[in-house]
């Protein structure tokens, strides 16, 4: 049985709780035929079925990044996309694969933060996760984290603490002091009590030794 006549739009619902459902399965048993078929019919005619194959890619990738990791170029060209669902989508599919192909997805970044300059939320988030996944190689440190600070400093602030929280994985003495004036700089923006509260104990962990 083809792969497509057990995405969502196929067999009617309209939530995505089948294409999650298909990722384990593609997970578990790495079926590769299946990756294939799903890359094939991301230019399918039909928006339904590129919205499910790359929602079961990206949550094939979320599970087992290794199986998607050498599309990295399909998800680059989906960013290119008129169609806003694959533009996200392929930009999520990027972020699960960075640290398998932080290279290529490197040699792609001013795309990506075109397309992150100008793009929703949810790309905004994966392009954000994907210049901090960049930012733990020391062979991209002085162009990503650069372009990562800019974003920290340019976002929301109800998006700041969330970021925040996933940049601490690339802070390092090299930009720990840059990280934390920003966030004091940004402090008195928050509009919450739960935004400073989580602002502040990324600031204690700073403090650290």
């Amino acid at each position: 049985m083809s792969i497509l006549q057990l995405l969502s739009s196929s067999i009617g619902r309209k939530d995505k709780e089948q294409n999650k459902k298909l990722a384990d399965e593609i997970a578990n048993q790495e079926n590769i035929e299946a990756i294939k078929e799903l890359i094939t019919n991301l230019n399918s005619n039909d928006k339904n079925i590129q919205s499910d194959c790359i929602d079961t890619l990206y949550e094939t990738g979320f599970r087992k990044p290794e199986l998607i990791a050498d599309y990295y170029n399909d998800f680059i060209q989906l960013l290119e996309s008129k169609n806003n669902r694959l533009v996200w989508g392929g930009m999520i599919a990027l972020s699960t694969i960075t640290d398998l192909k932080h290279k290529e997805v490197f040699e792609a970044l001013d795309k990506i933060m075109t397309v992150t300059d100008k793009g929703s939320v949810i790309t905004i988030d994966n392009g954000v996760k994907i210049l901090i996944k960049l930012t733990k190689h020391s062979e991209y440190f002085e162009t990503t984290n650069h372009l990562l600070m800019e974003q920290l400093l340019k976002c929301p602030i109800k998006q700041l603490p969330m970021y925040s929280e996933r940049a601490l994985e690339c802070i390092t003495d090299r930009n720990k002091r840059e990280f934390v004036q920003l966030l004091k700089n940004r402090f008195p923006e928050c509009e919450k009590e739960s935004q400073k509260k989580r602002l502040e104990k990324i600031l204690k962990q700073m403090k650290r030794p």
